[in-house]
């Protein structure tokens, strides 16, 4: 038997670690390490079905609000 893990799964994983903890304890460096995991999870994710949809949810959640701001 074989184990396999997709790497978009593992980053979801350490990116949900890494955000509870709390932010007083984390460095400057550790915060822009943060910040490059979820960029590199955003672009493995986008490709995906899944990520398509959270990119049109969000495409029309920016369209309504951008309308209703400007009647």
């Amino acid at each position: 038997m074989e184990l396999t893990i997709d790497l978009a799964v593992l980053l979801a994983v350490v990116l949900f670690v890494r955000a509870r903890r709390k932010p007083l304890a984390r460095s400057r460096s550790d915060a822009w390490l943060t910040v490059f995991l979820a960029l590199a999870f955003g672009v493995l994710v986008a490709p995906t079905g899944f990520g398509q949809g959270v990119a049109d949810f969000m495409g029309q959640l920016a369209q309504g609000i951008t309308q209703s701001a400007n009647p």
